[in-house]
This record gives C-alpha cells, sequence and structure tokens, in this order.
C-alpha cells in the first residue's frame, strides 16, 4: 500500500464542466510499491557503490546521501587523505547525472566558476559560455582557498538555483547539488567563508581518521582494483536516474511532520540563541551567534528524508536528532572565552540535546 494514495476526486461545478481538462503527465510508479520502499531500494543502490570505493566513512555517506534527498548542499571539512574528494565523485557517479569538479584557488575568478561572454567576430555578436557550476554535482575542492569575489559567485548559484551572465539570469539543472570540502590546518592563501556563504549549506560534515581494521580493509581494496582513484566520468553500472532523485526528493516533502515536531525543530534552535522554552544557563558567555531560522528548515528536510528512508511517512524526534550536529556546528559561532576554554560547538550541541524535551 503506497504512503500517499491518491485524494479522492471532488465533483465539478458546472463552469468547470464546460472547460476542456488537458492531462498532466505524472512519473511513471512501480505497482505495489510503497515510496519508502522503493526510497530504500534506490538509496540501497547508492550504497552498494560506496560499497565499491569508500571504506568506512558510514556517517559521512548517510550524510551525503540524507542531503541529496532533501535538496540541499553539503560542506566536508577533514586534513588531507581522507578521501573527501572521492566520497563527493562517489556520489555523484552514483547518479546519472552531470558532474564537475573545480579545483578552488586564490586566483579564481566568477567567470572561471559561473561562466562569462565571448565575442564572436565572424557573427559581431557575444556569445554565452557556461561554466563548470552549470552541473548535476559540482564539487568545489577546497572552498576556502577561493577569493571573496568568487565566494559570493557560489553563493547566488547555491541559494538562487540560477546564475548571471553578462546580465543575463541563467537557470541551473536540476538537481543541483554543491559538494564542497575545505581543509582545516592550512591557513596561508586561504580565505575564510563568511556566516553567510556557512549559512547556505544544509550540512556541514567532518571527517575523522578511520580505524585500523578500515585502514587495513582499504589497502586490501586498493591491491585488489589496482587503482587508487575514482574515474567520475565513468558512472556506476547501477545508477540512479534524474527522475529517481526528482522522485526521491518529492516523495520527502510528502512526508507528514506535526507540529510537536515542528515545535521541538524551533526550540532546539532557538535554544542555541539563548532563547527557547528551555534556554541553558550562561550560554551568552560561551555562544556569541546562534544558528538562524534556515537551520530549523534543513533540520526538518533532514528529518523528512531520514523517515523516508526508514520506510516512514511521518517524522519522529530521532529523524530530527539524527544530524543535528552536522545541521547545527557552523551555525553557531563561540566567543572567544569558550575557544581558550576549549570547548567546541559539538559540546554545545549535546548540551541543547539535552536540555529540550523530546515530545
Amino acid at each position: 500500500m503506497a504512503f500517499f494514495p491518491p485524494r479522492p476526486q471532488q465533483p465539478q461545478s458546472a463552469a468547470q464542466q464546460g472547460e476542456t481538462s488537458i492531462p498532466v503527465p505524472t512519473a511513471a510508479a512501480q505497482p505495489g510499491v510503497s515510496d519508502g520502499t522503493r526510497a530504500k531500494q534506490l538509496a540501497d543502490r547508492i550504497r552498494m557503490r560506496f560499497a565499491q570505493t569508500l571504506i568506512g566513512q558510514e556517517n559521512l555517506r548517510e550524510a551525503l546521501i540524507t542531503t541529496m534527498i532533501a535538496g540541499g548542499h553539503i560542506l566536508i571539512e577533514s586534513v588531507p587523505g581522507l578521501a573527501k574528494t572521492t566520497a563527493a565523485q562517489t556520489l555523484a557517479t552514483s547518479v546519472s547525472g552531470t558532474f564537475r569538479r573545480v579545483q578552488c584557488t586564490p586566483d579564481l575568478m566568477p567567470s572561471d566558476l559561473v561562466g562569462t561572454q565571448i565575442f564572436d567576430f565572424s557573427k559581431q555578436q557575444f556569445s554565452t559560455q557556461i561554466g563548470p557550476i552549470h552541473a548535476n554535482f559540482v564539487l568545489l575542492d577546497e572552498i576556502n582557498r577561493s577569493n571573496a569575489k568568487t565566494q559570493s559567485a557560489m553563493l547566488e548559484a547555491m541559494a538562487e538555483g540560477a546564475t548571471t551572465i553578462g546580465g543575463k539570469r541563467i537557470a541551473l539543472p536540476k538537481p543541483f547539488m554543491v559538494i564542497a570540502t575545505e581543509n582545516p590546518i592550512e591557513e596561508e592563501g586561504t580565505f575564510t567563508l563568511p556566516e553567510a556563504q556557512m549559512d547556505r549549506f544544509m550540512m556541514k560534515a567532518i571527517m575523522t581518521y578511520p580505524s585500523a581494521d578500515d585502514e587495513t580493509r582499504m589497502l586490501a581494496m586498493l591491491t585488489q582494483r589496482g587503482t587508487d582513484v575514482v574515474d567520475p566520468t565513468v558512472p556506476a553500472q547501477d545508477a540512479l536516474s534524474i527522475a529517481d532523485v526528482d522522485f526521491l526528493r518529492a516523495a520527502a516533502r510528502r512526508v507528514h511532520v506535526s507540529e510537536a515536531i515542528m515545535n521541538y525543530t524551533v526550540d532546539l534552535v532557538a535554544t542555541s540563541r539563548g532563547a527557547g522554552n528551555h534556554p541553558i544557563k550562561n550560554l551568552a558567555a560561551k555562544v556569541r551567534l546562534g544558528a538562524s531560522p534556515r537551520a530549523s528548515i534543513s533540520l526538518v528536510r533532514i528529518g523528512q528524508a531520514q523517515a523516508l528512508l526508514n520506510g516512514r511517512d511521518y517524522v519522529i524526534p530521532e529523524d530530527v536528532k539524527k544530524f543535528v550536529h552536522e545541521i547545527l556546528r557552523h551555525r553557531i559561532l563561540l566567543t572567544f572565552e569558550a575557544q581558550a576554554e576549549g570547548v567546541n560547538t559539538d559540546q554545545i550541541i549535546d548540551s541543547i540535546v539535552e536540555t529540550v524535551p523530546v515530545p
């Protein structure tokens, strides 16, 4: 039985009966398969692709899949050598869409990213040449090495789903997802992402070193495979289509969110700002800026995607809390006193989750 059965048709009025009805095409669905079952099958196909290229890092894998379903963008932070680029390329090759990689450098200009206009002398007119950001999946490698001008161009693309070239607005392909990476240990030649840019990312995932067993399995996989890199031009044999991604996103938006879950989400975010129904004592001494309402939207969207992947047509608190650290950690700014005491944002988020009661 499908989660979302069609609504019964209402009788038409006399005026409506005289109108000519135009059939609206709908995506073909597998008979007898619910939205949750189909979503799980599609997600398992992506997980199988990850099993061929990446050992461990299950939390990052699920964060990438959930962010794609929720229709957001993700920022991945880790020291060099932990397969940030491999993870992004694996997700992109799991879907039969277009993929572009941009290596960010201080001299990267907005026109190198979004495109530019070139004068054609033979036709005596300008022609538009679109840039690499016009793709379904865009990997911005070491995004904090790009200058402020280029970062602002990225901001427009991520926020508006379009770019402006020569005064002309050009829509980006759908689905559109940015996977950005940054290296936290090097500061020379980098430009710290402003809060407005960071807030556009639905999640910020932090990769940690693999365990000894995972690292041994990684070496065994590379030895058997014969290559250390993933070819992004070769799609997976069982890759998802663009229609599959559209289905996942549409099905996630139809997942029911109760008023209690909405109030719980708002309370979590408001508590980070020192407000809410259960404020934390002396939080102002540690947090100088809390999460914005965009965090509430992200929590609900991720909760809907999680519920869909778990085979439910309604959101429960565990769906909201699954990636609460990834959603809030880059939206909470600490005071200098908190940083001097060694307090990090994940500890603040832990205290928020413990303080706000679950409905």
